[in-house]
């Protein structure tokens, strides 16, 4: 078997493992999906999954009680925040477009912004499995935030777009989106 198929079928064995019969909902089915990747050392998620040690249990003991999970990261990723100098705008412009002041929020905003540091795309540094479940896991929890990406920008680019308007620096060489010579860069198919 090749290490890709064996990777995916431990994902889907963790999966399983941590969403039980019936359903979830939905961030609990996002959560299910990111910790069975990190399970497998994939994505960019630290350990705790960028949270405090104090959130980590509070969210495990929440979504999946009596399921042992490690609280380092497989993979060892260390994320440097001393290079995201934004990190505390990214939390800020999250909470302001929020849909509810809830631990479970707080959870996912600090799990998002760690994921942003990570290289890849989002949904993947994240530890998703398609760039869908990251659409509709913003939708979700921050839906008038989303909704304002009417044309599909990747969701990183996205935010720190949002970021750089909020302080009103354009660094975009075109005067619009569709002349750019960057557009299939920040538009388009992740998968």
């Amino acid at each position: 078997m090749s290490t890709v198929l064996q990777l995916k079928d431990n994902r889907e064995q963790h999966y399983a493992r941590l969403s039980p019969e019936g359903s979830l909902i939905p961030n609990q089915k996002w959560l299910a999906c990111m910790l069975a990747s990190w399970c497998e050392g994939q994505g960019v998620l630290p350990d705790y999954l960028g949270l405090e040690s104090e959130q980590f249990t509070a969210l495990t003991a929440c979504f999946f009680p009596g399921i042992a999970l490690p609280e380092r990261a497989p993979s060892g990723s260390v994320l440097d925040y001393s290079r995201m100098l934004e990190k505390e705008d990214l939390i800020n412009l999250l909470k302001q477009y929020s849909k509810a002041d809830t631990p479970e929020t707080t959870w996912m905003i600090a799990i998002i912004v760690a994921g942003c540091l990570g290289s890849d795309h989002l949904w993947q540094d994240l530890g998703l499995w398609q760039r869908s479940q990251l659409s509709a896991m913003l939708h979700y929890n921050f839906p008038k935030l989303a909704a304002k990406n009417t044309k599909d920008m990747k969701w990183k680019k996205f935010l720190y777009k949002q970021l750089c308007e909020a302080e009103g620096i354009t660094l975009c060489r075109a005067p619009s989106c569709e002349v750019c010579i960057d557009y299939p860069n920040c538009f388009g198919a992740e998968e």
